[in-house]
């Protein structure tokens, strides 16, 4: 059926010459560029994963700084409110006393007032009764 000559070994050395050929020429340079691009994306990725950690740690710092003046402002505010009502109160309570002494000294002129006022309609009292007590005794005097 098959008649083994000297071209099947002729064949099955062009076969290996160009598998060898292939593998020099084709082969080799395209395995050497597959690994390089596989070399390059696992060093890309490996540095993508240390940066995505860099930025997930930065980002926990910032927000643990965020926080951190979140607080001091919240403190900080707190202590300027209790300053403010501390201020408030002190000048209440300033205006209630200069207030009460005002109050207090309007209170004393009016009971000096009053004092004169009933001094003098005693005065008075005290003149018109004796007119009264002369016009009424004059006619009896006159009798």
């Amino acid at each position: 059926m098959f008649d083994f000559d000297a071209t099947l070994p002729l064949m099955a050395l062009q076969f290996l010459l160009l598998a060898a050929l292939l593998n020099v020429i084709f082969y080799k340079p395209l395995s050497k560029v597959l690994d390089e691009r596989s070399n390059y994306i696992r060093n890309n990725k490996l540095e993508s994963k240390e940066r995505l950690a860099k930025t997930e740690q930065l980002a926990n710092q910032y927000k643990q700084q965020l926080t951190e003046a979140r607080k001091q402002a919240q403190s900080t505010i707190a202590a300027a409110q209790a300053e403010a009502q501390k201020i408030a109160d002190q000048k209440i309570a300033e205006a209630q006393r200069e207030a009460q002494s005002q109050r207090e000294a309007a209170q004393r002129e009016i009971d000096q007032q009053k004092q004169e006022a009933m001094q003098s309609l005693e005065q008075q009292v005290d003149s018109l009764s004796r007119q009264i007590i002369d016009k009424l005794l004059e006619p009896a005097l006159l009798k």
